[in-house]
């Protein structure tokens, strides 16, 4: 294998094969990495909260975020009405807490005055679409975040594209090597269509196959399940 690693442009190919190799990628993943059911990790807010302390950070570090925040303010109205500092001073240990404490504190204040009560349940309600302009209309909440949120939590089918589905899906030529992190939000739901099942399934493949094998620097293609069918591989 080559040491260096150049993302190529796959010939054009026409949609019914792209959802065919998706399909096989999707076996392959699953026979190597499992297939997980889904289940829903609670609250909304709860996962909102949980996916603002994420950013930037590693989950160890994000977990204990969280506990403490919630050992600290049992309650979300709770960290509305504390002080910015004390938020920061409960979630220091999950890093970036002077950016993460009055973002959090500004999506709970926004959430009380627009809907009148600090939850996210009405969501559920809503189309998918619909669930997430409502999201990304909150103070700092993008699409990662929004989707995240709809998929762990609502059972709704996003696809959160992280900084290891956008290279893996690129890599494998599901979506073309100028496509933002924010455009392959879209472009991966329309491939993969709405199964919630297939895009949970996929979505946490990726990440384990992105962090495993398919690496930014130095991608293990000889050891890749997908190099046979990856336009990208180097073997």
């Amino acid at each position: 294998m080559k040491s260096g690693f150049l993302e190529v442009q796959s010939p054009p190919v026409s949609l019914a094969e792209t959802a065919a190799r998706l399909e096989l990628v999707d076996e392959r993943l699953a026979t190597r990495y499992g297939k997980p059911e889904w289940v829903s990790h609670g609250s909304p807010l709860d996962e909102l909260i949980a996916t603002v302390l994420s950013q930037h950070t590693s989950d160890i570090n994000t977990a204990r975020a969280y506990a403490s925040l919630r050992a600290q303010f049992p309650k979300w109205s709770d960290v509305a009405a504390a002080s910015t500092a004390d938020v920061v001073s409960a979630i220091r240990g999950g890093g970036l807490a002077n950016i993460k404490a009055p973002r959090i504190q500004r999506i709970l204040r926004k959430l009380d005055a627009q809907v009148g009560t600090l939850g996210l349940d009405f969501l559920e309600h809503q189309g998918l679409e619909e669930a997430r302009r409502w999201l990304v209309s909150l103070p700092g909440v993008g699409l990662k975040t929004a989707s995240c949120v709809l998929l762990f939590s609502l059972g709704l089918p996003a696809m959160p594209v992280d900084t290891h589905v956008h290279r893996v899906s690129r890599r494998l030529g599901f979506i073309a090597p100028t496509v933002s992190a924010d455009a392959a939000h879209h472009a991966l739901e329309s491939l993969i269509g709405p199964n919630l099942d297939r895009i949970y399934r996929l979505h946490l493949n990726l990440i384990q196959h992105g962090r495993t094998i398919c690496k930014a620097r130095s991608p293990l293609c000889g050891s890749c399940v997908l190099a046979d069918v990856c336009p990208s591989a180097r073997i």
